[in-house]
């Protein structure tokens, strides 16, 4: 019961994150560019922070869930996740120690220079598979929006999307 109520958690925070990030990607088509906005996800919904109106989020998370549930997975994946940055810096590291090897410091430099490099490269599309396969899932016909409050005002807006999960 535990276990299966961890795993209930785990997948709820997965399509949160698929959901917020959709949310932000519709979000971002009807506002002006350079307006700045962040998510956050949580087992249940998760937060949009950005100097919006409530109906605005509303349109956007429920075009989102919507258009997810439909197929749209791609909508899943962001270029601007945290994931992508953990990703990056998780590789840069591990090239890095790998290219130190074991001969005197200044000869090692150029070769972990090259190494962090090498690394960010990889990592986009490592951190868009993480996305995708690891901390966000685009199968939300389990999912509903039920409520989406707001707090704050101007640039310390906060909205919270709450979210219900039926586990059959």
């Amino acid at each position: 019961m535990k276990e299966e109520r961890e795993t209930s958690m785990l997948t709820s925070v997965r399509q949160n994150h698929a959901l917020e990030h959709a949310t932000i990607a519709i979000l971002s088509r009807k506002v002006s560019i350079g307006t700045r906005m962040m998510g956050r996800s949580t087992w249940s919904g998760f937060y949009i922070y950005g100097d919006f109106s409530t109906e605005l989020i509303a349109e956007a998370a429920r075009e989102a869930l919507a258009r997810l549930q439909k197929g749209e997975a791609e909508l899943a994946i962001s270029p601007f996740c945290g994931t992508n940055l953990a990703v990056t810096g998780l590789l840069a590291g591990v090239f890095s120690i790998i290219a130190m090897g074991k001969e005197n410091q200044i000869r090692r430099l150029p070769r972990v220079i090259f190494a962090g490099v090498i690394a960010a490269i990889v990592a986009q599309p490592a951190g868009r598979m993480a996305q995708r396969y690891v901390t966000t899932s685009s199968n939300l016909a389990n999912v509903s929006i039920t409520r989406i409050t707001k707090r704050g005002r101007g640039a310390r807006t906060l909205h919270k999307v709450e979210t219900a999960h039926r586990w059959d």
